[in-house]
């Protein structure tokens, strides 16, 4: 059967959810929205940006004159740490306690850069900045989760252009880590092995759907991708978090970093909006071997850089739909290698 001619439904192996796939729709006229694209030029220091170096704070602390990577305590943290312990359990009225740490982690210095922009040498001390952070903060006893993410562009809820991340740490398994931590559980189980390390294999031995590989790391787009140009770094090694990483891996982890986001760019030809995240193995003490940690991309950008992928409709209601396929992505992408 050929999955690029008719509609079906692709198992997402990892959350255990399916996204619908509709390749023939991808030939409609578009008549929707289409914004007009920005192309700003920023300064490399913005006097009025709250993440450059030397500038203060809206809580009126001054940044240092940081040269590479900057982390601190987000100054509107959706977590808190002083959060008192509690359980409302009223018939089907049921709400607890939520603690936790959120951190901001500046990539650079420089106001105009993103990843993108930046050399795989600068993204490497990004790397060893997530790997003391996660270690850090996984290890006070009250955070049991560690969600490094970036939010990039103005249609992805970025209040701030400067290249900067979020590092939410919680005491509880978010919903698409519980999904993910069960069903790498069941698999590993079962078999014995990674689950995603199975799968990353089988990827290889096709490869339909992989864009860039080196020594130690694959950038793919994944079987069941919802995203039009969604992609995910995964380790060839079967790692639970990015703590395990040695100076190799660490620098590869950031060529396919760098790698993935400048295809990104020049796909449409724009700064490239997307949100990114690691899942890795949680921080609570248990045996976690079952955790291959990755690196998921979600850009919103469907044909043009003008033209968005939003969420509505029937996948709100019933489940992801995506009109082209993951191998038709994979396609555009490599293109820009």
């Amino acid at each position: 059967m050929n999955l690029q001619d008719y509609s079906h439904k692709r198992y997402n192996i990892l959350t255990g959810e399916w996204v619908l796939v509709s390749p023939h729709r991808a030939k409609r006229p578009w008549q929707g929205q289409e914004e007009d694209v920005v192309l700003e030029k920023r300064p490399s220091h913005d006097a009025s940006c709250y993440l450059c170096a030397r500038n203060t704070r809206i809580n009126g602390e001054v940044n240092p004159d940081y040269k590479d990577v900057f982390v601190f305590t987000n100054d509107f943290a959706a977590l808190q740490k002083t959060s008192p312990d509690f359980t409302k359990n009223d018939g089907l009225i049921q709400a607890e306690s939520e603690k936790g740490i959120c951190k901001v982690i500046c990539f650079s210095p420089d106001h105009s850069k993103s990843l993108a922009d930046m050399k795989a040498s600068e993204i490497t001390k990004v790397v060893k900045a997530w790997k003391h952070e996660y270690e850090l903060l996984g290890s006070q006893d009250f955070i049991n989760y560690v969600q490094i993410f970036e939010n990039k562009g103005a249609v992805m809820g970025c209040s701030n252009p400067h290249p900067h991340g979020q590092i939410w740490s919680q005491s509880s398994l978010p919903n698409e880590v519980n999904k993910k931590d069960i069903k790498q559980q069941e698999y590993f189980l079962e078999h014995k092995k990674s689950l995603l390390g199975t799968y990353l294999q089988q990827e290889l031995e096709v490869q339909e759907r992989i864009i860039y590989e080196n020594s130690n790391f694959v950038v793919l787009v994944p079987f069941w991708a919802v995203w039009p140009y969604e992609t995910m770094i995964v380790p060839k090694e079967h790692l639970q978090h990015i703590g395990l990483l040695n100076q190799t891996q660490e620098k590869d982890f950031a060529e396919a970093i760098s790698c993935i986001t400048k295809a990104y760019d020049q796909l449409f030809n724009c700064s490239f909006p997307y949100s990114s995240g690691i899942h890795q193995a949680p921080t609570n003490g248990k045996d976690n071997s079952h955790w291959h940690f990755h690196m998921s991309f979600y850009p919103p950008l469907l044909r043009s850089a003008s033209v968005k992928k939003f969420m509505v409709g029937y996948e709100m209601f019933g489940s992801p739909q995506r009109d082209i396929t993951a191998e038709q992505a994979v396609a555009s992408l490599k293109s820009f290698l």
